[in-house]
């Protein structure tokens, strides 16, 4: 059987994205797309955080598609939506102690999006969802963590890594691993496979 012949690229800069693509055998290139993600969600309702999660997927994988049509081209992004509303990156690890300490006890959404393009066109897009139950931690434990953890907290939504020392926050999850991580990685590799980017 002969390797597969299509170039696949990654447009994101979401290093567990790259991990989690590189450990399924995924062999591609990374060029991370530039868009104003601002402007996105300035036009999209608050309220639907899984739509906006496809929606920045989608606008990534068309904006390095435009310039690579040769290539298939996955864009992704992860939304987390919490108490009716949509919850963007801590600015300051002030930001993140306000964020963790409000969701304390509660559940929230993780929405993670994806969408492949060709041409400079939408060839496939999909969302899924993990429901999050953080549980009732300590002002103790959020302080520790918030410092064992540090400024890296600032490039994740929820100012937390599940990977990491993140876990101990939560008391369940319920919905995929790959999912909480930002890709919603099973949709993805049928897809690959069935544009030929793997072997199926």
């Amino acid at each position: 059987m002969s390797e597969p012949s299509e170039r696949l690229v990654l447009a994101s800069k979401s290093a567990a994205r790259r991990s989690m693509l590189a450990d399924a055998g995924v062999v591609f290139s990374v060029q991370v797309a530039e868009v104003d993600e601002d402007a996105v969600k300035a036009v999209h309702d608050p309220a639907d955080a899984a739509g906006l999660a496809v929606e920045l997927a989608r606008v990534k994988a068309l904006a390095v598609s435009r310039h690579d049509g040769d290539a298939w081209v996955l864009g992704a992004d992860q939304t987390l939506g919490f108490d009716g509303g949509l919850v963007s990156k801590a600015a300051s690890l002030d930001d993140a102690h306000a964020r963790l300490a409000a969701m304390r006890g509660k559940v929230h959404q993780l929405h993670s999006g994806a969408a492949l393009a060709r041409n400079g066109q939408i060839v496939w897009s999909g969302v899924d969802t993990a429901t999050m139950r953080v549980r009732d931690f300590s002002d103790a434990f959020l302080d520790a963590y918030l410092a064992a953890e540090g400024e890296q907290l600032l490039h994740c939504v929820g100012a937390y890594r599940l990977e990491g020392m993140g876990s101990q926050l939560f008391e369940a999850v319920e919905g995929d691993f790959f999912t909480v991580l930002g890709l919603p990685l099973w949709p993805v590799l049928a897809e690959l496979r069935r544009a030929g980017v793997l072997k199926s």
